[in-house]
């Protein structure tokens, strides 16, 4: 029988661990299924009370928050399962969310990476994800397919090709990885998942959703308040995505568009509403780009 390794990480979210790990503990799967934990530099360590929950957890403490591609690289290397499905602590899965995603990458070989459909936790009847659109490359935008739709059942029964998967939700096989790598690091929060999926892509193998199956992720509905760390990572990553993904002439374009039109109007944005400090984060995050020209895994932000 195939196994299943579940990969998760954690950042100062301890309740959210606790829900997290009682959702897998309560939709048990018919395959072997083991939970690697990865704690990415929390002020406090929970280990035994996560253990007393899910026994069989595999606890690995880090010394510093390595971001969402290091945190999940740390746990793929000590993951085991034939397949690996990296999944959001902030999400809670649902009766057969695993059987069903190991059952649609059984029957198409040419799979490589697989989402499930993703509900808002908050307002379940909302859809946050189910497939993307194609990148404009020149722009670095695309759509969410049903993004902010009442769920109405109208994806159950897909099964079809997607842009790209959802961070918070990707099962990928053991033997794929050995071709095609980890996560690219340097991008530490924000676009790893697209950048993994286009080298997924370029190996040959498919982007997949699947609506069969659902899951919850309490992610809030709205924007959200602009922080220093998402203001930068946002700004210097989607630059970073096409450099490493599209040729010289499209990243010339890209540069262009971005930095004269793109990122003025977001400047002017946040001088309008008194924001001198997302401007300045703006600003360091795309001469991280013509500082670090070779993909240098330096961060430029003070974590």
């Amino acid at each position: 029988m195939k196994s299943v390794s579940i990969v998760t990480v954690n950042f100062n979210q301890h309740q959210v661990n606790l829900d997290f790990l009682n959702s897998l503990k309560q939709n048990p799967s018919r395959y072997d299924v083991e939970v690697v934990f990865v704690d990415n530099g929390s002020k406090e360590e929970f280990e035994q009370e996560y253990k007393s929950i899910y026994p069989e957890l595999i606890y690995i403490r880090c010394n510093k928050n390595l971001g969402f591609a290091g945190g999940n690289n740390v746990g793929i290397k000590k993951a085991t399962g034939d397949y690996l499905l990296l999944l959001n602590n902030d999400t809670e899965i649902t009766a057969d969310t695993i059987d069903i995603l190991v059952s649609e990458m059984e029957s198409n070989a040419e799979i490589g990476l697989l989402s499930p459909l993703i509900l808002f936790y908050d307002q379940p009847e909302i859809i946050q994800y189910a497939g993307f659109t194609d990148m404009n490359y020149i722009t670095c935008r695309n759509d969410g397919i049903g993004s902010m739709q009442r769920n109405n059942g109208q994806f159950d029964e897909d099964s079809r090709p997607t842009a790209y998967c959802h961070g918070a939700a990707m099962m990928c096989r053991r033997v794929d990885l050995e071709k095609i790598g980890l996560m690219a690091d340097e991008f530490f929060l924000y676009y790893e998942e697209l950048d993994w999926c286009e080298r997924f892509r370029k190996a040959g193998k498919k982007i997949w959703f699947t609506g069969k199956t659902k899951i919850y992720h309490k992610e809030s509905m709205s924007v959200g308040k602009e922080s220093a760390i998402k203001t930068y990572f946002m700004t210097r990553n989607r630059m970073l995505f096409i450099r490493k993904n599209t040729g010289f002439a499209n990243t010339i374009l890209f540069s262009l568009y971005y930095i004269f039109i793109a990122c003025t109007k977001q400047i002017i944005t946040y001088l309008l509403k008194n924001r001198l400090d997302l401007v300045k984060w703006t600003f360091r995050a795309l001469a991280w780009n013509f500082t670090n020209t070779k993909n240098s895994k330096k961060l430029g932000f003070k974590i």
